[in-house]
């Protein structure tokens, strides 16, 4: 079960360590900061899925959803966490970007699921 969840702490250590930032630099590939978003979020929403499935082959809707939800709340807590960083701010816009993004990686690996299992 560790070997599950380690990556999906890991993963958002990473994400609060970059929210501590007062300056984040520029994102890769001409991305806008809520395209950067939606792709940090979709790792975090895959890697979520893939921990409430338990590493199945067969990963539930219901474990979608789950994974969608606690990226999602994690993005909240995320902008919450911005507002004691100088320079920073809570941006209801970055909550959405996190969500879309949380539900396409989650949605990936459900979807993943069904067709290697078809």
């Amino acid at each position: 079960m560790l070997n599950l969840w380690l990556p999906v702490i890991a993963y958002m250590a990473m994400i609060f360590g970059l929210s501590s930032l007062s300056e984040l630099p520029s994102p890769p590939a001409g991305l806008s900061f809520y395209g950067a978003h939606v792709v940090t979020y979709t790792g975090l929403g895959a890697l979520t899925a893939r921990a409430t499935g338990k590493g199945a082959r067969d990963v539930s809707w219901r474990a979608v959803l789950a994974a969608f939800v606690i990226s999602s709340l994690y993005g909240v807590s995320d902008e919450y966490h911005q507002l004691f960083v100088p320079g920073r701010t809570f941006d209801v816009l970055d909550i959405l970007a996190d969500a879309i993004g949380s539900a396409a990686g989650a949605s990936a690996v459900g979807a993943w699921s069904r067709i290697r299992n078809w």
